[in-house]
């Protein structure tokens, strides 16, 4: 959905994603299969939820930071911002041009060209065809890619295909920019030049939200950081004191574990 909420980029209100996932373990072999076909069939499924009624403000200018253990919900509150997920209920409000870098790779097609892949990306995130031609220049030079910008994408190294994506997803003139992960893929020279332009895309007021499992990134790149645990937003605050309160409870969380690894030892023991 998108609207006009003045200094509004992105909106969340009462946002939910709910998955249904199997409970039916996968059958090892065809025999398996085929001997417990009925099960298979109409196998018991239970719900899961991503996303639990999630309220969330990202102002126009923005640098937002997403942080939080696997599974948490970081990846899907970027697929809901990005409208590749819909909400199972609640609103999303989005103003601007959005360009999101997600999985590695999601979007290219890996039979055709870099090329080909570059300007057809730059159409599905909002690009007119000419504009597409226009701003493929900057698209290769950034990349980096040389000779092999007109190679089929399935000849690409991980590193390769983050070049492209990174260099398409920068110069589609995004108003708001969600990036997951994918910084800490490619060389260190090539990073550091990405991490330049996030910062002259923050200069020229570009909204930026940056879900990350690297806690430096936070406190660099972003101006409000949250955390996010079991689909809720459970910390927000400044970047840093939202990475102290994450890794302190996961300190505290190691010291936990810890201990209970200690006392079944110990009653291991005793009672052999």
């Amino acid at each position: 959905m998108r609207s006009d909420r003045g200094d509004v980029a992105i909106a969340f209100d009462q946002v939910s994603k709910h998955y249904s996932l199997s409970l039916q373990k996968e059958a090892t072999d065809f025999k398996t299969m085929l001997l417990h076909l009925p099960r298979f069939v109409s196998s018991a499924r239970r719900p899961f939820v991503a996303l639990d009624r999630v309220d969330l403000t990202v102002r126009r200018g923005e640098s937002l930071g997403i942080i939080g253990p696997n599974g948490s919900g970081k990846s899907t509150t970027l697929r809901v911002m990005a409208g590749i997920t819909p909400p199972t209920s609640g609103t999303v409000t989005i103003n601007g041009r959005v360009s999101a870098l997600l999985e590695l790779g999601s979007g290219f097609h890996p039979q055709i060209t870099g090329r080909e892949n570059a300007i057809l990306n730059a159409v599905l995130l909002g690009l007119t065809l000419g504009e597409a031609r226009a701003v493929l220049p900057a698209i290769v030079e950034f990349s980096e890619l040389g000779d092999f910008i007109d190679q089929p994408m399935r000849t690409y190294s991980s590193g390769m295909f983050f070049r492209l994506g990174f260099a398409v997803a920068v110069h589609v003139e995004p108003e708001i920019l969600l990036i997951d992960e994918v910084l800490a893929v490619g060389d260190a020279e090539f990073q550091k030049k990405c991490m330049d332009h996030i910062d002259g895309l923050r200069a020229r007021g570009v909204t930026l939200v940056l879900v990350t499992h690297d806690m430096l990134s936070l406190p660099k790149f972003c101006d409000r950081g949250i955390l996010i645990e079991q689909g809720h937003i459970t910390d927000e605050g400044t970047p840093q004191q939202v990475v102290h309160n994450y890794l302190a409870r996961v300190e505290q969380l190691l010291a936990l574990r810890a201990e209970e690894r200690e006392e079944l030892r110990l009653a291991k023991a005793v009672s052999s």
